[in-house]
């Protein structure tokens, strides 16, 4: 009876978001603008490295405003072991799989940075509630590619799933990679061709369309994962490169450097449009928004789209502060950009109609290191020093700074969380993000004439949780959002 009822649920919900006979997401990206509103959100919290001897957890939050439970969290599912470092998510199938009416967006895809393992979580059993269905482990995965520190994972319309691997279990970064599962979550292999692993991975993302993939570079476990070293920098242990693979068959095809410009090239999103022949990278360290695309003789090429100016400061630990992009998206109908800089503190919105002149048409601060009663200031061309203004919302001041963002199916409501890395999290911020625990906030977005506005009347405060302090990570909606569907 059980079985028959859960077959039911996964007819009912695959009939309600994506229309009888279809697979899962929608057909374009212009469709999925026109989706339901989002009322629940999953959210990766982690307890590793806070001093909370207790496993990390997937977190279901209610932000439907008609709920009694509005921006509370109604869920939590702890993972079997301690010291995972649940960091970024993905499904198991996707946009990419519309065409396929066999194909049900069922499970959330979760890989463990630190430990290695791959969690497999159902949430169509009980949305609101989510559950474990498989754990891959690290030696299965070790043993038969090589492969550890998984990282994004993207479905394929062939409903394999692919993991970008970072380094190898000694964390080197020349054991990267990328692994596949197959549809029922076993380890099938290595995506790439052998021979065309280059020394760094990170994210990436793909474009059936012009038989590409690009993938970025963060850098080596064995450094990123015991804070941040600028001298690690000179000494090759992180990033400044973006590879093109042809796809499907992971041939690397060409090796962009970004020299200085480019400096820990994180987060890679194509424009959503599957023709489109460019796309971003968020340099972390240079804190620049690289633009990459497709020449007339069919290589790729790259330049920096929009630039933030480093503030000279003090107290401290260098004489001046990289914004330190760390996560971006775009919006579905490719016409606004979105970045953080969780060093400064604040969200930013640029109209990038024309993807190789983005103008900037809001900002709002909402956390930084340059905060008014903060140890830190910035000091102006004229000497002055400053710090800028942050709300507060319900009461609360903002702790960290913007991190992991998420947008709304329509782009009017931004998510973000304030928690990057919990070696960095303690690093650069201390006590009063490790120790007090993250928070999610809502930015409210004019998509007419752009403008972000911080919205007073959601605020998840993860330092109240049942077993201590927490950090939010990453988000995703039951339904699919713009930074997991992509389109062929």
């Amino acid at each position: 009876m059980a079985g028959a009822v859960e077959v039911e649920q996964v007819a009912v919900a695959k009939a309600s978001c994506c229309g009888v006979l279809t697979g899962p997401g929608y057909a374009s990206p212009l469709d999925a603008m026109a989706g339901p509103r989002e009322a629940l959100i999953y959210v990766t919290c982690i307890y590793n490295g806070t001093g909370i001897e207790k496993p990390d957890y997937l977190a279901t939050v209610d932000v439907d405003p008609s709920s009694p439970t509005y921006s509370k969290v109604i869920h939590r599912l702890p993972m079997p072991h301690v010291g995972d470092e649940l960091h970024h998510s993905g499904w198991n199938s996707c946009s990419s799989c519309h065409g396929d009416s066999t194909a049900v967006r069922r499970f959330l895809i979760l890989p463990s940075l630190l430990s290695s393992r791959v969690y497999v979580i159902d949430t169509v059993k009980d949305p609101k509630a989510p559950s474990l269905h498989k754990v891959v482990e690290p030696a299965d995965i070790a043993q038969k590619t090589g492969l550890a520190y998984p990282h994004t994972s993207h479905c394929l319309a062939s409903g394999d799933i692919m993991i970008s691997c970072l380094g190898d279990k000694d964390g080197n970064a020349k054991g990267n990679g990328f692994l596949l599962l197959d549809s029922d979550f076993n380890v099938k292999g290595r995506w790439e061709k052998p021979g065309n692993s280059p020394l760094f991975g990170y994210d990436f993302w793909y474009q059936p369309r012009h038989k590409t993939m690009i993938s970025s570079s963060w850098g080596a476990p064995a450094a990123f994962s015991k804070g941040f070293n600028l001298q690690h920098v000179s000494d090759g242990l992180y990033g400044r490169h973006l590879y093109v693979y042809s796809w499907p068959d992971g041939e690397l095809k060409q090796t962009l450097d970004l020299g200085t410009t480019g400096l820990l090239p994180l987060e890679t999103r194509f424009l959503h449009d599957p023709s489109k022949t460019t796309g971003f990278v968020g340099a972390a360290l240079s804190s620049n928004m690289i633009r990459f695309f497709k020449t007339e003789d069919g290589s790729w090429n790259h330049e920096v789209a929009i630039s933030v100016t480093p503030l000279k400061v003090r107290n401290w630990i260098l004489p001046e502060m990289p914004g330190l992009i760390t996560d971006f998206l775009i919006s579905l109908d490719d016409r606004y950009l979105y970045f953080v800089n969780w060093l400064h503190g604040d969200v930013r919105q640029y109209n990038i109609e024309d993807p190789s002149k983005p103008v900037l048409v809001g900002q709002v601060w909402v956390g930084g290191l340059l905060q008014k009663g903060s140890d830190v200031v910035y000091v102006g061309e004229d000497g002055k020093e400053s710090q800028f203004e942050v709300p507060e919302v319900q009461g609360n001041r903002l702790r960290g700074g913007p991190q992991m963002i998420q947008l709304s199916l329509d782009g009017k409501r931004l998510y973000a969380t304030n928690s990057l890395f919990s070696a960095w999290d303690h690093q650069f911020y201390g006590p009063d993000l490790v120790h007090k625990g993250s928070h999610i906030l809502q930015i409210d977005v004019d998509t007419e004439q752009g403008g972000l506005a911080v919205n007073p009347n959601l605020f998840v405060d993860f330092g109240l949780e049942p077993e201590g302090p927490a950090l939010a990570h990453e988000m995703r909606y039951p339904g699919g959002d713009c930074t997991s569907d992509i389109w062929i």
